[in-house]
C-alpha cells in the first residue's frame, strides 16, 4: 500500500491492521516522506518504484497487488511498467494514469515557489482542500494530524515529489495493454482527480472494477473508510481467488 503526496505509511495503519488478518501487507515511506530520507532534487515516479522493488526484494516477495493513493497510484503504474512480472493487480485510489497537462505543470511550478516561501502555510491550506467541503468539520482531527505529519517533511522533500509528479509520463498505454485487473476508487467531490477523468480511464483495461463515492473528495480512506476498505478486500479476493 503506497501513500500519496505529503503523506506517509501511517495513513494505512487501520487498513493494514484489518487486511493483515488475511494478507501480508507492506507499507513504505517514499523518499523525503515519513522516516525516509531525501535521495535527490527530483523524486521521479520510477525512482520511487525502485525503492518499492528494493523493499520487496529484501522481504523476498515475488508477486503483489499494489494499492496506491494519489501519488502512490502514479508510482504503482511506474512499478507495473518496470516490473510487470511482479504485479498481479493495481488499485488506483484517487489516482489516474494521465500525465500532467500544461496547465497542471504550471500550477505545480507555482506550488514549488509557494513551498519555498511558506511551506507551513501551503500545507495548512492544501490538506483541507483534499476533503469534500462538507467533510472538513467532520474530520477536523484527522486533518490536523495530516497537517502535523506533513509539516515534518522538509521543503526539499516536498519539492522533489512535486517535480517528480510534474515530469511523469502518461501510463494510459499500460491501462490498455496490461492483462492484470485494475481497481479505480474515485470521489465525486475530488478537486484533484476529477471523477470524469477516472471514469474515462476505467474503461481502458481489460479487467477493471470501479467504486464512485458520493460526498467524498480526495481522501476516501478517511472520508469513506468502511466502503473503500470493503472494496479493496473484494478486489484482493478476486485477484487471489
Amino acid at each position: 500500500m503506497l501513500h500519496g503526496f505529503l503523506e506517509s505509511s501511517q495513513i494505512w495503519k487501520a487498513f493494514a491492521e484489518d487486511l493483515s488478518k488475511e494478507y501480508r501487507v507492506v507499507t513504505v515511506d517514499f523518499p523525503g516522506h515519513g522516516r525516509s530520507q531525501i535521495i535527490g532534487e527530483v523524486h521521479s515516479m520510477e525512482m520511487m518504484a525502485e525503492t518499492v522493488k528494493f523493499v520487496l526484494d529484501k522481504l523476498e516477495i515475488t508477486e503483489n497487488v499494489i494499492v496506491g493513493h494519489s501519488m502512490g497510484g502514479y508510482v504503482s503504474l511506474a512499478f507495473a511498467q518496470m516490473y510487470p512480472d511482479f504485479i498481479k493487480g493495481i488499485g488506483l485510489f484517487h489516482s489516474q494514469a494521465s500525465a500532467d497537462s500544461d496547465e497542471t505543470k504550471e500550477n505545480r511550478r507555482r506550488t514549488i515557489n509557494i513551498v519555498r516561501r511558506n511551506r507551513i502555510g501551503f500545507i495548512s491550506s492544501f490538506i483541507p482542500d483534499l476533503f469534500a467541503e462538507a467533510n472538513i468539520p467532520k474530520f477536523q482531527d484527522e486533518i490536523d494530524l495530516l497537517k502535523k505529519h506533513a509539516s515534518e517533511i522538509s521543503p526539499e522533500g516536498i519539492i522533489a515529489a512535486i517535480e517528480g509528479m510534474k515530469q511523469r509520463s502518461s501510463k494510459l498505454d499500460l491501462l490498455m495493454q496490461a492483462k492484470i485487473p485494475f481497481l479505480f476508487i474515485a470521489g465525486k467531490e475530488d478537486s484533484r482527480i476529477p471523477v470524469q477523468n477516472v471514469m474515462a480511464q476505467a474503461i481502458l483495461p481489460e479487467l477493471a472494477e470501479v467504486l464512485i463515492l458520493s460526498n467524498v473528495g480526495h481522501m476516501g480512506f478517511i472520508e469513506a473508510k468502511t466502503e473503500t476498505l470493503q472494496m479493496i478486500k473484494g478486489f484482493l479476493n478476486q485477484v487471489y481467488k
